[in-house]
């Protein structure tokens, strides 16, 4: 079976289990009729069925889990919570439970769970609240949680929502890949190219060794050898040098080495001209990261990182109240964080005491930018007789980025006379395309 058909098996043998509690509850609660109903096994090796395994789920957690799961899956299964209170000629309190905008369903909340698990048992109620705590594997896994409407609501009135990562899990059996969005200020980062395409100065590639060194040792270092009371979780790390150098792409290649989700995040795209919505969506992806052991990648972290300014004005201060929130966000941070500048200087000199790597990314030399042009062509292009890429590396000085827009438009501009040959004239087009992209004009 693939993934999807083990999912469909198991969530529906799950489901049929989760009815058949809801009505011994409701069998005991107004008839007086108890009936015990045992928990049933997970035999299928699904999705699902794996996290349970995981957290050695108890019957309080996965009937939980089944709640926040059924709006989406099974919505029937809850209709019996419409039942009306005769007396009050209302709904009945205890089953808790809100309206959707556009959902006709009962969507469960805190109370309903209480309901199923406790009925009137004070202190299985009790129980029942102890799995929406912090520390509890649901919150800190970022699996599920109450969401509130308002402010000073009860306890378990929340509607009960389970992630959209763990909706996508279980439903379609794969992992969930979050789009960016305002909710969600970052992209994913993939690469098909690998270690031997990323050409670097000896030194920048020693000191990136080094980063990869941590991400295969750190669990290690911090549990087995006890260094977790003595070392700040996490690694910080400066990406800084000219745009095209290799700074994406490097941290690209991390994850993909140590089989990690990057993701990046473009500070000057998604800093808020309203007050307080940077804060908010930002806490927001670190959330989410801080479960998930992604490396987050800071793209143009100059606008936020920079140099703090005076409280000249409100606005002022309320933005330096925001980059205190980040900094110390990224200082918690128990993963991978890359920032990434054109200048180091441009870091503010505070945080910059906080990185455990600094690493230059410079333009390369005339060598590697040789070993650049030679290995961004084609191995179908043949070259005409006037074009020495040794000479073209020498007297012009571009970063690898660059040289890959070169070869692009040089490539097009051979297939557009319908052949694999490429002229001088089409990488020199190229050359004075992005020298005028930097406002440079040159002689060709």
């Amino acid at each position: 079976m693939n993934n999807l058909q083990k999912n469909t098996a198991t969530l529906h043998h799950e489901f049929q289990w989760l009815g058949n509690v809801i009505n011994a509850r409701f069998q005991a609660y107004f008839n007086g009729k108890n009936t015990d109903v045992s928990e049933v096994e997970i035999s299928e090796d699904s999705a699902y069925a794996q996290l349970v395994r995981k957290h050695d789920m108890s019957f309080m957690e996965r009937i939980v889990l089944l709640l926040a799961l059924s709006p989406h899956v099974v919505p029937q299964i809850l209709d019996v919570f419409f039942t009306k209170n005769k007396t009050y000629d209302r709904d009945f309190s205890e089953f808790g439970g809100i309206a959707g905008t556009q959902h006709k369903g009962f969507l469960p909340t805190g109370e309903t769970a209480a309901f199923i698990l406790a009925g009137n048992d004070f202190g299985k109620r009790l129980e029942v609240q102890m799995l929406f705590n912090a520390e509890h594997f649901f919150a800190k896994e970022g699996i599920l949680r109450l969401e509130y409407k308002s402010s000073n609501e009860p306890l378990l009135s929340g509607q009960l929502v389970l992630s959209k990562e763990f909706i996508h899990y279980f439903t379609e059996g794969t992992e969930y890949h979050p789009k960016f969005s305002s909710q969600f200020p970052a992209e994913r980062l993939t690469t098909e190219m690998e270690w031997e395409d990323l050409i670097l100065p000896d030194l920048t590639m020693e000191e990136v060794k080094d980063v990869l060194v941590w991400l295969k040792h750190n669990d290690t270092l911090m549990n087995e050898w006890g260094m977790s009371r003595k070392l700040k979780r996490g690694f910080r790390m400066l990406f800084y040098g000219p745009p095209g150098t290799g700074k994406t792409l490097t941290a690209s290649l991390l994850g993909k080495q140590m089989d990690m989700e990057v993701y990046r995040v473009d500070l000057s795209q998604i800093v808020s001209k309203y007050i307080g919505e940077t804060e908010k969506n930002m806490g927001s992806l670190f959330d989410q990261a801080e479960n998930r052991n992604w490396i987050l990648f800071f793209d143009e972290a100059d606008a936020l990182f920079g140099s703090r300014t005076a409280t000249s004005s409100s606005n002022d201060k309320h933005a330096n109240q925001e980059v205190a929130y980040l900094l110390q966000r990224v200082e918690d941070y128990p993963g991978v964080v890359i920032l990434a500048s054109n200048l180091k200087g441009n870091i503010d000199e505070a945080f910059s005491r906080r990185f455990q790597s600094m690493i230059l990314f410079p333009i390369p030399n005339a060598d590697e930018r040789h070993r650049l042009w030679k290995s961004i062509f084609s191995k179908k292009v043949i070259f005409d007789g006037n074009i020495d890429l040794f000479d073209i590396a020498e007297e012009y000085e571009l970063a690898g980025g660059a040289i890959i827009n070169v070869v692009r438009y040089a490539s097009l501009k051979a297939l557009s006379r319908n052949t694999n040959m490429i002229e001088l004239n089409d990488i020199l087009q190229g050359i004075k395309r992005e020298f005028r992209k930097e406002g440079k004009t040159i002689s060709i």
